[in-house]
């Protein structure tokens, strides 16, 4: 009696054909989107679009010719912004893998590190500048001024007193960009979107600096072998982040029933309440609780 064969190879991985029409379904609409930008960089015909101001901060598909839930492209085979989304399928277990070789399980409750470590600027100016010891602005001009990178993708706001504080991607190629970038928004910014500047300022080492949802396009896109844009990153910083807001709570908490209009405010923080300094030497402390009705949607669902 002649005995089957029992094969030992590991079952090939499924063939990835998923493109705009499966995003738009489960991320796009579903909530899952957090409005990270990594589909429009990533997106090697220029068909989706995104819309940096408040009520958006979400990809849309800007050819017409299927509708706004189907590509073209897609439908021919091009799948780079599905490969690139840090919230399509099960991307935590690929981006583990892909730093770690390994997948994070219950004994791994605060991730997957090689050391926790407590530190600060060492340079008095950039600490004080900086939101909580200036430790990623004193990262960044290292790197900058060492040639580890040539260009970071970060956020700014206006300067001075009589700034809206709106948050907008911009790119950091030195120092005096990145002392003007410090501090913390706690409203969106897709930094992602400089990435095109970058490029075109012939950057080829690039920093990204970001929240967790941002971070992860990185070794996703890596994983998922997006090279063109994926390999461009040399360093990836990601930002601890509990939720961000919508921009509308400056104007419809702050404004209305505390009297902040957001062209006086110059730098916020969290530390269990929201705290608003003010260029004429004001502070205030917003109940956090109070905040809660104007997170972001795709905010709730991070993992």
């Amino acid at each position: 009696m002649a005995l089957a064969e029992t094969s030992t190879e590991a079952p090939k991985p499924e063939r990835w054909s998923f493109q705009w029409k499966e995003l738009h379904e489960e991320v796009i609409t579903s909530g899952l989107c957090t409005g990270c930008a990594g589909c429009v960089i990533s997106c090697p015909h220029d068909v989706i679009g995104y819309d940096h101001v408040q009520g958006g901060f979400k990809p849309f598909h800007i050819e017409e010719e299927l509708g706004a839930d189907n590509c073209g492209h897609g439908e021919k085979g091009c799948t780079s912004c599905t490969r690139a989304c840090p919230r399509f399928r099960t991307w935590e277990h690929e981006a583990d893998e892909f730093l770690f070789n390994k997948k994070r399980t219950a004994e791994d409750p605060s991730g997957i590190y090689k050391d926790i470590i407590l530190t600060r600027a060492s340079d008095d100016f950039i600490h004080e500048v900086g939101q909580d010891g200036g430790l990623v602005s004193a990262i960044l001009i290292w790197a900058l001024e060492n040639g580890y990178i040539d260009a970071a993708l970060t956020s700014y706001v206006g300067d001075g007193e009589g700034s809206q504080w709106t948050a907008s991607p911009g790119v950091a190629f030195n120092r005096d960009d990145v002392v003007r970038g410090a501090g913390s928004r706690y409203t969106y910014s897709a930094n992602t979107l400089a990435y095109d500047e970058a490029i075109e300022a012939g950057a080829k080492k690039i920093a990204l600096v970001g929240m967790s949802c941002q971070s992860s396009i990185v070794p996703v896109a890596k994983s998922r072998k997006i090279g063109k844009v994926g390999n461009r990153f040399a360093l990836n910083i990601g930002l601890l982040c509990s939720k961000s807001f919508d921009e509308a709570i400056f104007e419809e908490l702050f404004e209305q029933k505390y009297g902040l209009d957001r062209r006086t405010i110059k730098k916020t923080n969290i530390k269990g309440v929201f705290q608003i300094w003010t260029h004429d030497g004001g502070y205030y402390e917003i109940n956090l609780k109070e905040c809660h009705a104007w997170t972001r949607e795709g905010c709730n669902h991070c993992p």
